[in-house]
């Protein structure tokens, strides 16, 4: 029971791990204006994304601009793209790969591979969380970095946004996840049967469709055991086979009186 909660665990900790990733890798709150030094209005919001800049008027005006040019972009921001759509592959395949490894599913149940594909899938989103922390922990960097510069005017400086924040929960808890999930299937073998142990689920090692069926062992009665019983049983015999001869004999009589009257019947008839 205590290897199921942790694998429901872990696998939780992946699917809100992938959740999100991909929430950080389409909101365009990677980061946002600063409004520091002279830069103090606050009517106008600017945020950048990995996929469109977007601003936002006080007046309630939401407007955003989707990058028009790929190979245009910079180094780190199209590696930033391809390194979160990867991490979210790998955080879908994980969940599905996962789902089947676990021991409170049936898919696969009763086989040895089952073991291997939770672990299988534990891996998975240690490397969905690994690719996530890469690009969230670099643009993190660039921003602080870019923040503190002196001679950066105040206009262009930004902020950490949202985006960054929830991109690093996202993936500690997919590694947090991808952990418990390797390390719980690595005790949860039995030797004695190479498969794995199911709980809450009884053992289906008989093929489905197939009844549970126990030979049958008939009792053997032995005559050297029980005098007394010897006893019984020949007295028994003795009386059924008087029996048979007394029935035997008063049918012989009546036997013959019928086939008299027959012949006499047949002799009268002629006559």
């Amino acid at each position: 029971m205590a290897i199921a909660a942790l694998e429901l665990m872990g696998f939780f900790f992946g699917l809100f791990g992938m959740l999100g990733t991909l929430v950080a890798t389409l909101l365009p709150y990677w980061e946002t204006s600063a409004h520091v030094g002279p830069n103090i209005v606050t009517a106008v919001v600017s945020m950048k994304g990995l996929w469109m800049e977007c601003v936002y008027q006080s007046t309630g005006a939401f407007q955003c601009e989707t990058y028009n040019t790929l190979l245009g972009l910079s180094t780190d921001l199209q590696t930033a793209r391809a390194m979160m759509v990867i991490s979210s592959i790998f955080s879908v395949m994980a969940c599905a790969v996962s789902t089947i490894g676990m021991q409170c599913t049936v898919c696969m149940d009763g086989s040895s591979v089952k073991t291997k594909v939770a672990g299988a899938g534990g891996s998975l989103f240690l490397l969905a969380g690994l690719l996530a922390l890469i690009p969230v922990s670099w643009k993190t960097h660039e921003v602080v970095q870019t923040f503190y510069m002196q001679n950066m005017p105040a206009g262009l400086k930004f902020e950490i946004g949202d985006c960054l924040y929830v991109g690093l929960a996202s993936s500690l808890l997919s590694m947090l996840g991808g952990g418990v999930l390797s390390a719980s299937c690595c005790d949860d073998l039995d030797g004695s049967r190479g498969t794995r142990r199911h709980y809450p689920y009884p053992d289906r090692t008989v093929p489905r469709g197939q009844p549970l069926s126990m030979p049958y062992h008939p009792v053997a009665l032995h005559s050297t055991t029980n005098p007394n019983f010897t006893n019984k049983n020949q007295t028994l015999n003795s009386h059924t086979s008087t029996s048979t001869h007394s029935n035997t004999a008063a049918q012989d009589p009546r036997k013959s009186a019928r086939q008299n009257t027959a012949a006499g019947y047949d002799v009268t008839g002629y006559v």
